[in-house]
């Protein structure tokens, strides 16, 4: 059973749900759904969660995602997505300029969106970008369930 699974997103309609399907399916492979403990099922929702994270926010912010990438191995699960956009995601609040929320105004505290990189630093063990060929890639870890 493969531990690596990569969806190409580039064209794609609506990647957000397509990559909630992919990461469901495998997901399901490696037997992490059905879950049968509390732990289990709060690490499948975390692994949904960012992934739809970290896709749409290469849609919105990224010129569009390229391609989910899932690798499960030993303890964590590595999500990466790909995007054109070579800047680094700058999450709100950090005082840098760029970030921006819906419509591409400023991220206004109380006010919808803008806020799915709190998210991600929230769930994740780790997670950071590194630069592309065209564009970049964001990662994210998550800890497998046991």
């Amino acid at each position: 059973m493969s531990r690596n699974w990569i969806l190409v997103l580039d064209g794609l309609a609506d990647p957000v749900s397509r990559s909630r399907d992919f990461t469901r399916r495998a997901l399901t492979a490696w037997q992490w759904l059905p879950a049968t403990t509390a732990r289990g099922r709060q690490a499948a929702e975390d692994a949904l969660l960012l992934v739809s994270e970290v896709v749409a926010n290469a849609r919105l912010h990224g010129g569009g995602p390229g391609a989910l990438v899932l690798d499960c191995r030993g303890e964590r699960l590595r999500i990466e997505v790909t995007d054109l956009n070579p800047a680094p995601p700058v999450p709100p609040g950090s005082g840098s300029r760029g970030v921006a929320g819906p419509g591409g105004g400023p991220v206004r505290p109380g006010w919808p969106g803008g806020y799915g990189l709190l998210i991600v630093d929230r769930l994740a063990l780790a997670w950071g970008s590194r630069p592309g060929a065209a564009g970049k890639c964001v990662w994210a870890e998550l800890p497998c369930p046991s």
